[in-house]
């Protein structure tokens, strides 16, 4: 297998809940740190929100493999930012038998 050519700069984010002083929480998005990645678009739909339709596309992100337990290591929930643009992280996955890559699989998202 050749190694995937990590082209792409992401910066990874964590989200955490912080009181809004009413009782309840906001997330606010706090940066981990960058990570170079290689990017492949995987499917799309176009579904119905509440006003008008809208696209979702998947993604599969792959990056050097990270150690379980290192705050580097991408974990679903936590996202990629590439510039504007956000990768929701659902899933990752040792990517082959040595554990030298890992695979995001990841849905993009409007920024809000």
């Amino acid at each position: 297998m050749a190694p995937p050519v990590l082209n792409v700069r992401l910066a990874l984010e964590h989200p955490d809940r912080e009181g809004d002083g009413l009782g309840g929480y906001r997330i606010e998005w706090r940066h981990l740190g960058w990570l170079w990645a290689a990017m492949a678009a995987r499917s799309g739909v176009q579904r119905q929100a509440e006003v008008s339709a809208e696209s979702v596309v998947t993604w599969q992100i792959t990056l050097r493999a990270v150690p379980v337990g290192d705050v580097r290591r991408p974990a679903p929930g936590q996202r990629f930012r590439l510039d504007q643009r956000l990768f929701v992280i659902e899933a990752v996955a040792e990517q082959d038998r040595a554990g030298r890559w890992l695979t995001c699989f990841a849905k993009e998202e409007e920024l809000a």
